[in-house]
This record gives structure tokens, C-alpha cells and sequence, in this order.
């Protein structure tokens, strides 16, 4: 046998967005990419924003003589600043340089997150419906995903989160605004959420930590505000990146930073530096690096220009997915942030419905990616022609599905 049992248990039940991203791109070859209504993968479609695009030219220009060297594994003194200063504005605490870890995208801060906690056998509990690739970062690093329903509207099940904290939970990890669903967690359930993990670690006598995933921070709508995990809960870490709100998600550039209140704050961040080295990541990209330190800089100085894509571009692809879906019959909550919609599949099958959608070329992921059946997840960070285009075509798919009732 060429690779391990575990791999090839792994292979066989890959990430389902990837498999449905790799049957867009055989559609495409056949039918044409215009005639393909690809939802499927959270590729934004949004150019970075101009400061960015500024920045990254000052940056290649200056040439500086270290520009693609190594950095140190913790990352660029100057990029750990100026991410610890916008980071402790934003989320009400006094974060510092050395509670920061410059990292290869947020599941490159997931990972060495999970290295430096979790002990073997550890438990890392999540709400359902969650990204996939969590167990296959937890099992990385020896640990085991905890999954956990979440309420009929996708918020917080506190009781069932406090029920299922047991003698061998490490990690209570959150993702706000979710993906999937574009759920955001309000900061009393942030709050709750922290004693009820408070009273757990006391009686089983360990630190449990809060995990907070939150790439999608800066997308959130209608004015809504995500709440500080930082702020809320003193055991905690944050991680996140670049690739949603400045659309790079090529550049793997993110970060995780540890909240200077929690138990072991400097040695957990001793730790994570070291896990970036011996993970191989070695060091986040030099040359983004550069780019994030002069970005966040410059932003502080130039309120006109924010570092963040127009967040009203994604709010108005929302809206036209939403209308032309509730015209037609779906039933969905309409998201708070990210740009995913997550209506429920209009049939008792949630395979039969997703080829109903695909014999009108249109590729979503099934709820069952996300730990959820009877759902689908919209991708919508796509091109206005894309949503326009589909929308007849989910109108029909849920006309046949009606025939199957």
C-alpha cells in the first residue's frame, strides 16, 4: 500500500467545496466557463483595494536588500506592531508585538495553534455547520473534532457547547462571521460562552482555550458589528488573514495573536514560533509581510483609503442572490457576514437536489461538507453575470425538486 490507511481514508472523503470546484472546471471544458454557474469555492472576485495595490508597487520598488529573505519564524518585528496595534484598536485590548505570530494564512495559524495546545487525544469543540478543514487540522496535531449542534438559526448552543466540554477538551473553537452560514456571534453569547468554559476548566482542573477563526471580520453588513473574543474571554486566541478582506488569498499572508491575559500568553507564543519553523512553514511570505507592516501604517494615516475591499459590493451580491432566491421559493436566513448563503434543500434527497442543480450547470457544496445535511452552501463572491445567470436555473432546479415530494 503507497500511503497510509489514514490518508487514504482522507482522499476517499476529501473536502467536498474541492471536489465540486474540480467538477466546476470539468464543466467548463465541456459547456463552456459562461455557461457554467461556478458557486462552489470562497475565491473572492473583488480586486484588493487601491492602497493595497500602492503599497505592495512602494514595497517592490524600495527593493530593500531582504526583501525575499528569511524572516524570523515569529515574523517581521515591524508587521507584528502594526498587526498588534490595528488588532488591540479593534478588538478593545492591549495587544503587543511579542502576542503576535505572523503566519502562512489562517489555517497556517490554526495549525501551529493546535501544535503548541493540544496534547493526543485532546478535544477541540466546534458548532456545526463548520469548515471542513478543521478535523483535518486538529488530526494533524494528535487532536479530535468535537462536533456540537448549533441552534435552528445557526447561533450558539451554549448548553450544548458547556454539556459536551469534557475532561479532555483543550480548544473551544469558533468561526465569526461563519462559514457557511454568515452567522455573527453577539458578545453576550462570546461572554456566556467564556464562563461556561471557565466553570469546565475548574472542574476538571485545565485551561480551556477559545479559538476565534475570523478571516471574514471586515465583511459583515448592514452595520453589523463582530464582537471581540479577545475582550470577551482572557484564555483566548485569534486567527485570521488577509485573503477575505484585502482579496489575497493566493498571498498567504495571516496571523495568530494571543491574548495577553491568557494562561502561558508567552510561552503559548514562544511556541507557536517555534511550530511555524518545525511545521515547515518556516516564515509567512517576506515580501507580504513588508506589504502588511507600510499597509496598516499608511491606513492609520490615510482614513480616506480603508485597507479592506468594498464591503458594499459583496452586501449588494447578497441581496440580488437573496431575491432571486426567495422569488423562487428557497428558504434561507439571510447572512450577517462572509459571502456564503446556506438555504435548506427543498427535498428530503440532498444528493438527488445537488444534481438537480448541476444538470443546470450550477455547482454548490452540499450542507454534508459542512457537518449539516439539508442544506447547500452559495459561494457568491462571484461576478454579477454568474448570480444573474444562475438564478434561473435554481428557479427550475427547485420546480423539478417539488415533483420528488
Amino acid at each position: 500500500m503507497a500511503i497510509s490507511a489514514k490518508m487514504r481514508e482522507f482522499v476517499a472523503n476529501g473536502s467536498m467545496i474541492r471536489k465540486m470546484f474540480e467538477e466546476g472546471a470539468r464543466l467548463k471544458a465541456l459547456y463552456g466557463a459562461d455557461k457554467v454557474f461556478d458557486f462552489s469555492l470562497g475565491n473572492p472576485n473583488v480586486s484588493p483595494p487601491d492602497i493595497f495595490k500602492r503599497t505592495l508597487k512602494a514595497v517592490v520598488d524600495a527593493d530593500e536588500p531582504d526583501l525575499h529573505s528569511y524572516m524570523p519564524n515569529a515574523g517581521l518585528p515591524a508587521a507584528r506592531a502594526a498587526i498588534a496595534a490595528r488588532l488591540g484598536t479593534e478588538q478593545k485590548v492591549d495587544v503587543r508585538a511579542e502576542n503576535i505570530v505572523v503566519t502562512c494564512g489562517a489555517a497556517g495559524a490554526l495549525n501551529i495553534v493546535f501544535k503548541a495546545l493540544l496534547e493526543p487525544g485532546d478535544e477541540v469543540l466546534v458548532s456545526a455547520p463548520y469548515f471542513v478543514e478543521y478535523g483535518f487540522i486538529a488530526d494533524n496535531h494528535g487532536g479530535k473534532l468535537k462536533i456540537v449542534a448549533s441552534k435552528p438559526d445557526f447561533s450558539l448552543d451554549l448548553a450544548a457547547l458547556e454539556s459536551a466540554m469534557g475532561p479532555k477538551t483543550k480548544i473551544v473553537l469558533i468561526n465569526t462571521p461563519n462559514n457557511p452560514t454568515g452567522k455573527i456571534y453577539p458578545e453576550n453569547d462570546l461572554l456566556a460562552l467564556a464562563e461556561a468554559m471557565k466553570r469546565k476548566g475548574a472542574r476538571y482542573g485545565r485551561s480551556l482555550y477559545l479559538v476565534s477563526d475570523e478571516p471574514y471580520r471586515k465583511l459583515a453588513y448592514d452595520g453589523a458589528k463582530v464582537a471581540s473574543p479577545l475582550a470577551s474571554c482572557p484564555n483566548s486566541i485569534v486567527v485570521s488573514s488577509y485573503s477575505k478582506e484585502l482579496s489575497l488569498p493566493g498571498e498567504r499572508i495571516g496571523f495568530a495573536a494571543v491574548n495577553p491575559l491568557a494562561e502561558g500568553a508567552g510561552e503559548i507564543a514562544a511556541a507557536l514560533a517555534l511550530a511555524n519553523r518545525i511545521l515547515g512553514f518556516v516564515n509567512a511570505p517576506s515580501l507580504m509581510q513588508k506589504v502588511i507592516a507600510l499597509l496598516i501604517d499608511q491606513e492609520g494615516r490615510d482614513k480616506g483609503l480603508p485597507a479592506c475591499v468594498d464591503v458594499s459590493i459583496y452586501q449588494r451580491k447578497r441581496d440580488m442572490l437573496a431575491k432571486g432566491l426567495k422569488s423562487a421559493g428557497y428558504d434561507f436566513s439571510l447572512p450577517e457576514g462572509a459571502f456564503y448563503l446556506f438555504p435548506k434543500i427543498p427535498m428530503a434527497d440532498d444528493g438527488t437536489f445537488i444534481d438537480l442543480l448541476k444538470e443546470e450547470n450550477i455547482l454548490v457544496v452540499p450542507g454534508s461538507g459542512f457537518g449539516v445535511p439539508g442544506y447547500f452552501r452559495i459561494a457568491y463572491c462571484v461576478d454579477d453575470a454568474t448570480i444573474a445567470g444562475a438564478l434561473p436555473g435554481f428557479a427550475r432546479a427547485i420546480e423539478k425538486a417539488a415533483a420528488f415530494a
